[in-house]
């Protein structure tokens, strides 16, 4: 028998956290965060970072443990989540993943695609088309060239259009065809993937809470405090930071900063939606606007007693 190991996936905003330490104590599991940004220290208000009583309750794993101003990506999270998740087992405990980022998730389960396929040269003339020619242009290149990666990568996702290219211009392979090689969790594990739903104007209102929510908690004082700080690049991606630099600089009153943060934290779950509808291993369980969190986790299990193994 492989060792279990249980994801719970879904949109922001539509209630994980409460839902996964429901599971974990019905199942002794313990939580590891699946969340490109909760890893950081001191950026706990905006990335909505589970409540400490929450995760006095719950043990939970990569929450606050790395410096804002360090990069991190998602090698050194497939080390860092494979590592914890064999300390737990170790523990005769369950691994829980539980967050929003789909290509961590991904990572995890399917390998990290490692390749000797690196030219510098190559990368930044394809840079340079991206700037002089547009995005369409090098999409379209890599759907003549590699129709299955182009099919996963967004037409505005550059830096992922661009490897693509690299790779394929440095190897004389498609990237889709070298990423099979990968070995990940699901040749030894027992993987399970449950992806939270409702209706997208349910979600939207929730988002729209939460923000709100975030300013009434002091948003606006943790982000001067990072911002005084050196932050590494991607710890900037979170939403709020550039959305509130704007209103810090001056370029506009507290209300638009507010408004922008709700509109792209939308437009972040629509992403979000949109990856995790690809995967077809996914279980996808729908969420009742007043289901209490008990309730949605005890769906969850009983479902999970009829389900293989992902392939």
């Amino acid at each position: 028998m492989k060792p279990r190991i249980i994801f719970l996936v879904g949109p922001t905003a539509i209630g994980k956290t409460e839902i996964a330490v429901a599971i974990a104590k019905k199942i002794d599991a313990e939580i590891i965060s699946c969340d490109s940004m909760q890893i950081y220290k001191g950026m706990d208000i905006i990335t909505s970072k589970p409540p400490l009583a929450l995760r006095e309750i719950v043990r939970h794993h990569l929450i606050s443990a790395v410096s804002a101003d360090k990069e991190y990506n998602v090698s050194k999270y497939y080390k860092d989540a494979a590592r914890k998740l064999k300390e737990i087992l170790k523990r005769g405990k369950v691994p829980l993943i539980v967050g929003g980022t789909g290509l961590y998730m991904s990572i995890l389960i399917d390998g990290i695609f490692k390749s000797n396929a690196s030219n510098k040269v190559i990368r930044n003339r394809l840079y340079r088309q991206a700037e002089g020619l547009g995005n369409e242009y090098l999409y379209n290149r890599l759907k003549d060239i590699d129709l299955e990666a182009a099919a996963k990568i967004h037409p505005h996702d550059t830096r992922r259009i661009v490897r693509a290219l690299e790779v394929f211009q440095t190897s004389g392979e498609p990237i889709s065809k070298l990423q099979k090689q990968r070995k990940g969790l699901s040749q030894d594990y027992n993987i399970k993937i449950f992806s939270l739903n409702m209706p997208r104007e349910k979600i939207y209102q929730r988002i729209e809470e939460r923000v709100e929510k975030m300013f009434s908690k002091g948003l606006v004082g943790e982000v001067k405090r990072l911002l005084k700080s050196k932050l590494s690049k991607t710890a900037t991606y979170a939403i709020g930071i550039k959305e509130l630099k704007g209103y810090l600089d001056g370029l506009y009153d507290l209300e638009e900063a507010k408004l922008l943060i709700k509109r792209n934290t939308r437009l972040y779950a629509k992403r979000q939606l949109a990856w995790f509808r690809k995967d077809k291993r996914i279980n996808w369980i729908e969420v009742g606007e007043k289901e209490k969190p008990a309730a949605i986790a005890n769906k969850i299990l009983r479902k999970l007693k009829n389900l293989r193994t992902v392939s």
